[in-house]
């Protein structure tokens, strides 16, 4: 039987909307996409978790920098507070009940941010460094990652470098206690993460579902055989 498995939306002009990549790379994985409104109150989304057997974070718009404790700065773009909220939430209900979690993009910020850790608002005034937002189409694998031997993503990748594209302008900065940084930037960005004692929680800052390739599609293989497990 195929596993549950949550997928977050984003809301625009009164349409909640989600790229098929997400969904599509979930589904030939062998597993069967739940789309999940934005739900704000605590016992609904504790009863929604009871239900999915694990939740891939997708990418959006930027995260409100009030959960991390700061003010916004000019490059901030469109926020999204239901859709924060619900996900924080949800993340920690997952986290506590070990349900495999794969977060994407923004995914993987507001994961870190439900679990203790912080982010960069906006790359190109807090960080010099290699260009995370790419002019090219999303396949393109546009720069390099350094992945942390020993680690789940190692496994995955069974290589010390992967290319993958990029489409972010904010980024994980401080990551939380039980995360382990499995792979970065040239310079110095975390492009990966993986919980310590968790079973299964994989954080990446770029788009696998788009790439397509043997390593994206391991990726969700391996994410939906851990919520099968």
């Amino acid at each position: 039987m195929r596993p549950l498995i949550g997928v977050s939306l984003i809301a625009e002009n009164e349409k909640y909307m989600v790229n098929r990549d997400y969904a599509e790379a979930v589904f030939r994985a062998g597993g069967w996409p739940v789309l999940l409104p934005f739900i704000t109150e605590e016992e609904t989304i504790v009863e929604l978790a009871g239900r999915l057997d694990g939740l891939l974070l997708t990418g959006g718009d930027d995260i409100d920098p009030g959960l991390f404790g700061e003010d916004p700065m000019p490059g901030l773009g469109q926020v999204e507070p239901e859709r924060d909220q619900m996900e924080l939430i949800l993340s920690r209900v997952m986290m506590d009940s070990q349900k495999p979690i794969l977060a994407i993009c923004r995914g993987c910020q507001i994961l870190n941010i439900a679990a203790g850790g912080d982010m960069y608002q906006d790359l190109e005034k807090q960080r010099k460094g290699i260009q995370h937002a790419q002019i090219a189409p999303r396949s393109h694998a546009s720069h390099r990652v350094k992945v942390e031997p020993g680690t789940l993503f190692h496994r995955l990748v069974g290589g010390g470098e992967y290319r993958v594209n990029s489409f972010h302008h904010q980024a994980v900065r401080q990551l939380a206690p039980d995360f382990m940084v499995a792979a970065t930037a040239p310079d110095g960005i975390i492009e990966a993460f993986e919980s310590r004692n968790h079973p299964f929680i994989l954080g990446v800052q770029w788009h696998p579902e788009g790439m397509k390739d043997k390593t994206s599609d391991k990726m969700f293989a391996s994410f939906v055989a851990a919520c099968q497990a």
